[in-house]
C-alpha cells in the first residue's frame, strides 16, 4: 500500500482503533521516503535536510533518506520530483532558488507554482552586510554615504548572476539609492574571501559563511538583513533598525511536494514536520548555523512562494539580466 493510501486511511484507523497518528503510521509499512536535495552533500540545504530526515523516520514509521541531485541550479532535482509519482514518498528540499529560477530561465521543465505545493517553510538564513575590517566605513550609514558620493566606484560580490547573494545586492541598491559594481564569482565564499583580501568593498553572504571571520576581526558586520536581530550576532543591528524598514533579504529553506499529492496527505505530513520543528534540539541545531527557525505551512507557504516569485522577478528585471 502506498504512503498516500495509508495516510488517507489514517484518520479512519485512528477513529476506529483509538491508536494515535504516530503509532498508526508506524504500523503501516516501511516503504522508503526520499527527501531530494538539489545541492551537494555538505551544503547547508543538505545539513538541514538530514536533520529532518533523521527526526521524521520514527515519526513516519518508515525510512526517510536524503538523496542529493545537484545540477542546473536546482532544476535537475526539481524536474525529477515533478516527474515522480505523487504518492507522498518523494519530497523536495528547496531554498530561495526555487523562487529564483522562474525569473532566470525562459523555459523550465515544470511550472513552479502549478506543479508544486508547499509543505513547510523551515528556516531562513539572513545575509550580513560585510566590509573588510580596515574599511573606513564603521557603520551602514557611513558606507551608504560613501557609495553615494562616488556611484559605481564601490563593488560587491556574489555567487553569480541571479544568485540570492546577487539579488540581495540589487535589493540593497534599490532600497538605499546607491549604485555598486557587481562582481560575480563561482561561489559566495570566494566573494567573502575577496572582501577579506580587499579586492571587493562588500558582499551579502549568509551569516554562517562569514560568522567566524567576523568574530576573528577580519571582517566588520554593518547590518543583518532580517527583520529581527540574529542571536549568534545579537550585537549587529538590522537594516530595518538603520532606516530601511522594508529590507528583508533572507535565504529560506523549505520542503515542497508534487501538487498532485492529496491534501489530507499533505496536512498529515505537515503536522509531522511541525512536530520536528518544535523539538528543542532541532531549534538549537538550526540556530547554531545562523538560521532563524520558521513555521509556515501549506496554503500560507504557497502564498509566500508566489510573493517571492514576483519580488525576485522584479529584482532580476531591475538588474538588467536577460533570462536564458
Amino acid at each position: 500500500m502506498t504512503l498516500t493510501r495509508r495516510l488517507l486511511l489514517l484518520a479512519s484507523v485512528t477513529a476506529v482503533t483509538g491508536v494515535g497518528p504516530s503509532r498508526a503510521l508506524a504500523q503501516t509499512g516501511t516503504q522508503t521516503t526520499r527527501i531530494v536535495v538539489p545541492f551537494s552533500a555538505g551544503a547547508l540545504t543538505d545539513i538541514i535536510a538530514r536533520i529532518y530526515a533523521d527526526k521524521l523516520t520514527p515519526l513516519l514509521g518508515q525510512p526517510v533518506i536524503v538523496e542529493n541531485r545537484p545540477g542546473a541550479g536546482g532544476v535537475t532535482a526539481t524536474a525529477a520530483v515533478a516527474a515522480a509519482p505523487a504518492d507522498g514518498h518523494t519530497w523536495l528540499f528547496v531554498s530561495s532558488a526555487h523562487a529564483t529560477n522562474p525569473a532566470l530561465r525562459l523555459k523550465l521543465p515544470y511550472d513552479t507554482e502549478k506543479d508544486f505545493s508547499g509543505l513547510a517553510l523551515i528556516a531562513s538564513s539572513p545575509s550580513v552586510v560585510i566590509v573588510n575590517a580596515s574599511h573606513p566605513a564603521k557603520t551602514l550609514q557611513e558606507f551608504i554615504a560613501a557609495a553615494k558620493r562616488a556611484p559605481g566606484s564601490m563593488s560587491f560580490g556574489s555567487a553569480g548572476i541571479g544568485a540570492a547573494t546577487h539579488l540581495a545586492g540589487e535589493y540593497f541598491m534599490a532600497e538605499t539609492g546607491t549604485k555598486l559594481l557587481h562582481v560575480p564569482y563561482k561561489g559566495v565564499q570566494e566573494a567573502v574571501s575577496a572582501v577579506v583580501g580587499g579586492q571587493l568593498n562588500t558582499a551579502f553572504p549568509p551569516i554562517a559563511l562569514a560568522l567566524q571571520l567576523i568574530k576573528s576581526g577580519r571582517l566588520r558586520a554593518l547590518a543583518v538583513t532580517s527583520p529581527e536581530r540574529v542571536p549568534v550576532m545579537a550585537e549587529t543591528p538590522t537594516m530595518a533598525e538603520q532606516g530601511f524598514a522594508k529590507y528583508d533579504s533572507s535565504i529560506w529553506y523549505a520542503l515542497v511536494m508534487s501538487a498532485g499529492v492529496p491534501k489530507p496527505v499533505m496536512e498529515t505530513l505537515a503536522a509531522k514536520v511541525r512536530e520536528v520543528s518544535n523539538q528543542p534540539d532541532v531549534i538549537e541545531k538550526l540556530r547554531s548555523q545562523g538560521l532563524i527557525p520558521k513555521q509556515l505551512m501549506l496554503r500560507d507557504f504557497d502564498k509566500f512562494i508566489a510573493g517571492e516569485i514576483k519580488l525576485i522577478g522584479r529584482l532580476v528585471k531591475a538588474s538588467g539580466y536577460k533570462p536564458e
